[in-house]
């Protein structure tokens, strides 16, 4: 049993991470800032011990884990430095870490979370991977040698893990606070393919992931026709959608998904193609991707009177896009709400015009502050410059709640990486 010391735990990934190793038996504590964050309630119910940055209890064996939102000069490292604790980044220690099992990552500018947690819901009927989900999401198991984990591709931090499988959903032109153009993010999944050890799934219909020069074994899926792995006949049927798989052209059966839009069929074939190379049986397969629940902050659903509130992750054009198109697929007649909270200064700059047009799809716009991050503080860009861009659209006040009164049978979409949840718990306070 090892003794473990998280700096920076509720961040998404670092939370994941102290439940696996709690899970497996190792001594888990960490430290934060004092404000809650739904990513420490696993953490709560695990009895990990947390505390405000600069105050955890340190001892001189202790194996140091800091998050990536914090630099070396946070006093919570140069603490532990002091005490003459070595500090490992949480990317650094997890690719050290992994090398004890297989590993499957999962990784894209896109739908990484919604396809790893899909990935390991459709895993559960056979042996229960060890697994780390972009929401937050960690789960250990002593008799598994299999590990599933959500990739991220910033500041080519994915470079540090050499797992044995990787899935890649798409390729996008997204952090322009790091990645100079959509060519220098292809070239970092060329490098992460790559060093991927023995089967690659990735998206054939995806045009950036076509381009890879790809010397291994690859299994493309898709719609298109030149995929190995393909779906057709995709019907959207009141609690989901059902469509055919085909592998080699072979017929493999007709699956159904409990979740909306295409970039989720799309995903169902990336967990299938994977289940295909672990040889896993395909209809225990068929029956976990029919009740698979979704993960947290993707296209979660409450009521609110007789209208529908969906919270859901979406801070990319591409990605506001298929929310949007979802939306309309569950819910054809309603009128829907775009409720938008940017997320970086950055990203808003560079993306505007695609964050302009991506909302134009919905009925009406009400947009948030710009969030900032721990990285930037502050931009040239403001929140009106997009409002500006998108007619009709307004600026979200203080009484959200007066707002959305006048709304009825509607479907209100709020959207973002940010703190935009406090918006929804105005607007659902009872």
């Amino acid at each position: 049993m090892d003794n473990f010391h998280l700096i920076g735990i509720k961040g998404s990934g670092m939370s994941a991470l102290a439940q696996i190793l709690s899970d497996l038996g190792h001594q888990v504590q960490g430290e934060d800032i004092d404000d809650f964050l739904f990513t420490q309630t696993p953490l709560d119910s695990r009895n990990i011990p947390l505390y405000s940055f600069g105050e955890a209890p340190l001892k001189p064996n202790m194996t140091v884990i800091a998050s990536n939102a914090y630099d070396d000069n946070h006093p919570s490292v140069l603490r532990c430095r002091q005490w003459g604790l070595p500090v490992q980044r949480y990317h650094h220690f997890l690719g050290e870490w992994m090398k004890n099992y297989t590993s499957i990552a999962v990784t894209g500018a896109h739908g990484k979370t919604t396809t790893t947690g899909m990935l390991v819901h459709a895993l559960q009927a056979g042996e229960a991977p060890c697994s780390l989900i972009g929401d937050g999401t960690g789960t250990g198991n002593s008799e598994s040698d299999l590990f599933v984990f959500e990739s991220c591709e910033y500041r080519r931090h994915f470079l540090a893990y050499q797992p044995d499988i990787a899935v890649i959903t798409n390729i996008d032109f997204d952090h322009p606070d790091y990645f100079a153009d959509i060519d220098d993010v292809r070239s970092a999944f060329q490098s992460m393919a790559s060093q991927t050890g023995k089967q690659l799934v990735v998206c054939g219909d995806d045009l950036q992931v076509r381009l890879l020069d790809i010397g291994k074994d690859t299994l493309y899926y898709g719609f298109g026709p030149d995929n190995g792995l393909r779906a057709s006949n995709m019907e959207v049927e009141r609690d989901g959608v059902a469509f055919d798989v085909h592998y080699k052209n072979t017929a493999i059966n007709r699956f159904k998904i409990p979740v909306f839009g295409k970039h989720n069929v799309l995903n169902a074939l990336a967990v299938i193609g994977v289940a295909l190379v672990l040889d896993r049986d395909m209809e225990s397969v068929k029956a976990q991707l029919a009740t698979f629940g979704g993960v947290k902050r993707r296209f979660t659903e409450r009521q609110w009177g007789s209208n529908v509130v969906i919270d859901d992750y979406a801070h990319h054009p591409s990605e506001i896009r298929v929310t949007l198109e979802a939306v309309r697929s569950k819910y054809p007649q309603q009128k829907v709400v775009s409720i938008f909270q940017p997320h970086t200064y950055s990203r808003l700059e560079k993306l505007i015009d695609d964050f302009a047009l991506s909302l134009k799809e919905a009925d009406d716009v009400f947009l948030c502050p710009i969030f900032s991050s721990a990285r930037e503080a502050s931009g040239t860009v403001s929140i009106e410059d997009l409002r500006a861009r998108i007619p009709n659209a307004r600026i979200v006040s203080d009484d959200i709640l007066s707002e959305m009164s006048s709304y009825d049978d509607s479907i209100l979409v709020f959207m973002g990486a940010g703190d935009i949840q406090k918006y929804q718990e105005l607007l659902l306070q009872p």
